[in-house]
């Protein structure tokens, strides 16, 4: 799945329609879409409330 986010500028991130999601692969899609927000991972997770 491609998904894609207008807010901070255009960014489109891969996601992969399977389950379970690997461990390195969910890190690296959040570190993606951390570092376009400017903010450490942790800090997204809070603001996703995770």
């Amino acid at each position: 799945m491609r998904i894609t986010t207008q807010v901070g500028g255009e960014h489109h991130e891969v996601i992969p329609n399977h389950n379970p999601i690997r461990v390195k692969t969910l890190s690296s899609i959040l570190k993606s879409i951390a570092r376009h927000h400017d903010m450490s991972v942790e800090q997204l997770l809070r603001e996703l409330d995770l």
